[in-house]
């Protein structure tokens, strides 16, 4: 899909602030993916639609998870995390989106998994690192992004987990083994 159509198309879907943050994340994505060789054309599309559903109804995320067979011990955490895999579905569902690359990309955005794969590893450390971000521990990622994706990567989950640990929240265990995956595979 053409680019100005994809933001068309989510521009609708977002609050204006969530909309150039979109916009941030989809060039740092193209920046990223031009560093590590993956297609920067799916990493363009699938930093576009990667918020696609951040603001559908919860009830609405909820029965699309359920009816779809997403994996249920979603609906025992935070509802931030609906949102990828949700939006996911409704960007193949609404915009026609079929590349499962793309897709995936998008399913994995905030959770990460094992085995993550370059474009997903890129739109995860893109939504994390573009400029709009200020947070503690960001610019450290951003240098750390760089020079490697995966040391990058690595840094981002691990702030994330102690973030949510701090805030006395759960942390999603496809979140653990995605760090764990990754700090066994850099120790190997």
């Amino acid at each position: 899909m053409e680019r100005e159509k994809a933001l068309e198309l989510v521009k609708k879907q977002l609050t204006e602030h969530r909309y150039q943050h979109t916009l941030g994340v989809m060039e740092t994505a193209i920046t990223l993916a031009a560093q590590y060789g993956v297609d920067e054309k799916k990493a363009e599309e699938a930093a576009i639609f990667h918020d696609y559903a951040k603001f559908r109804p919860k009830d609405e995320m909820r029965g699309i998870i359920v009816s779809q067979g997403f994996p249920e011990d979603l609906l025992a955490y935070n509802s931030e995390l609906w949102h990828a895999p949700v939006g996911a579905y409704l960007v193949e569902k609404e915009a026609g989106i079929t590349d499962q690359e793309v897709l995936d990309a998008i399913r994995y955005h905030t959770s990460g998994r094992p085995g993550m794969t370059l474009l997903e590893k890129v739109i995860y450390l893109a939504d994390y690192i573009e400029p709009g971000r200020h947070f503690p521990g960001v610019d450290e990622v951003r240098e750390m992004a760089k020079v490697s994706l995966d040391q990058a990567l690595i840094k981002a989950v691990q702030n994330t987990i102690l973030f949510l640990m701090k805030k006395n929240q759960p942390v999603y265990p496809e979140t653990f083994y995605t760090y764990n995956y990754l700090v066994t595979k850099l120790e190997a």
